[in-house]
């Protein structure tokens, strides 16, 4: 086999899409975060964008990175996803409302508590997600 993504150990590929799935994901969280925020604060309106994100990201991490496993039904899926990267999105929310909370610009720049929250949540939720909701 040629040397490439292909090559790579099953955990590595899986981590390689469940990186780029988490970029549409941070694509839809900081979309509908910028959305929401015309009707609610930015606390609500986090809490909302990140639910829309999961969804999305929950999604095509079923058709695309653990694709060819198991995955049950749509919804009980979908709330275990939710459930498994609870302990993820607590540390995403954290960092996300302590960005804003402490940092003036980040208040006016809110994308930027969503793109810190998303880092510090990566890790937390590819094991969670790989281990408990795609096995």
């Amino acid at each position: 086999m040629k040397p490439g993504f292909r090559s790579l150990p099953k955990w590595a590929l899986e981590l390689t899409r469940f990186g780029v799935v988490g970029v549409v994901g941070f694509i839809a969280n900081a979309a509908s975060l910028v959305i929401l925020a015309r009707f609610a604060n930015l606390y609500i309106s986090g809490l909302f964008a990140w639910v829309i994100a999961a969804t999305v990201t929950w999604y095509l991490n079923r058709i695309w990175t653990f694709s060819g496993r198991d995955h049950g039904g749509l919804f009980r899926q979908w709330l275990h996803f939710l459930g498994a990267n609870s302990f993820g999105a607590a540390l995403y929310y954290a960092t996300y409302a302590t960005a804003i909370s402490l940092f003036p610009f980040v208040t006016s720049h809110p994308v930027l508590a969503v793109a810190a929250g998303s880092v510090v949540g990566l890790v937390a939720n590819f094991t969670l997600s790989r281990r408990l909701v795609f096995r």
